[in-house]
């Protein structure tokens, strides 16, 4: 019976943080324009998601990452609950695409945009080449890091094939791309529901691969390269028609 009352308690205590802490980083944005203040408030929100969902993560290869430089960090996306599970592990300052109608939510689309993060604007080819443009200058200059979902949006049961986006903005920056393999989110979090389950989320922190060297049409053999580690590390599977699209792409 406790866990069902755990399970009909969640939802609300996530929209009343997802409000509270929306609104305290608008007003911080007042007279922190970097993101940076924002970027710690949203620590502190996906603990408060982590913590009222009963989930728990348990971190690998964290030690691989200089909290002094930049990166494109790169992730499966199986869970509403991989951001906040990679934002409250990762102890770096890092910026994220989003959908561009999240852009749209009252207070999260505020948040969205006083944090430095960019929107992911997908029928519109210059505009996303654009936004990748901006990224990859954000990273560079900047010094802090970009992280990146690049299946396009979750995925209910197989790895689709990594779009080449991160490999670009990792090259066109001149940062190392990491990939990030996620564990256990899709069983907290399943696609298409919206009650959390609750229990351990793993993340496992690639080795970091440089892109020193490395041209624009390098990108699609470092982007295969980088999805054949996020699938070793997230025990994920390719089904034969992903597969095959990954062979054409």
């Amino acid at each position: 019976m406790w866990k069902l009352r755990a399970l009909l308690l969640t939802a609300p205590a996530i929209i009343i943080a997802t409000i509270v802490m929306g609104i305290i980083s608008m007003l911080t944005s007042v007279w922190d324009r970097t993101g940076f203040t924002q970027h710690r408030l949203a620590r502190w929100w996906s603990r408060i998601l982590l913590a009222v969902g009963f989930v728990r993560c348990r971190v690998s290869g964290i030690e691989k990452l200089d909290p002094n430089r930049g990166y494109v960090l790169v992730a499966n996306h199986t869970s509403y609950y991989d951001t906040p599970a990679i934002i409250s592990s990762i102890p770096l300052q890092f910026r994220f695409y989003a959908k561009h109608g999240l852009f749209s939510i009252p207070l999260l689309g505020g948040h969205l945009k006083r944090a430095g993060h960019l929107p992911v604007i997908r029928d519109d080819p210059r505009s996303s080449l654009k936004t990748m443009s901006e990224g990859a200058r954000i990273v560079r200059d900047r010094r802090v890091s970009l992280l990146l979902f690049p299946e396009g949006g979750r995925t209910p049961v197989r790895m689709r094939p990594f779009k080449e986006g991160a490999a670009y903005i990792a090259i066109k920056a001149g940062v190392p791309i990491v990939p990030i393999g996620l564990v256990g989110t899709r069983r907290v979090l399943p696609m298409g529901s919206m009650m959390v389950r609750g229990g351990d989320i793993e993340i496992v922190v690639g080795d970091p691969i440089e892109t020193e060297g490395l041209t624009i049409r390098d990108r699609a053999e470092l982007n295969q390269r980088l999805q054949d580690q996020v699938v070793a590390m997230a025990h994920e599977t390719m089904g034969p028609a992903v597969n095959e699209a990954a062979a054409n792409a």
